[in-house]
């Protein structure tokens, strides 16, 4: 089953630096939706879940189910 990939735009905006990461807010600019994050690592963990994945991508590799 293949899944169209959905260009998606964000606006990531920094507001502190804190313990070595930063925190801050994430919008969506095509939806109405933002999200808070409080590490760099919860901010990718955001930016990877938005992200619509086809079974095999480009490359030809499998996608882990």
């Amino acid at each position: 089953m293949k899944v169209k990939r959905k260009d998606q735009s964000f606006l990531i905006t920094i507001k502190n630096t804190q313990n070595a990461t930063w925190q801050g807010v994430i919008s969506w600019v095509d939806e109405d939706k933002k999200e808070t994050f409080r590490s760099t690592l919860e901010l990718l963990k955001l930016l990877d879940s938005a992200i619509v994945y086809n079974d095999e991508d480009e490359q030809g590799f499998q996608k882990d189910e």
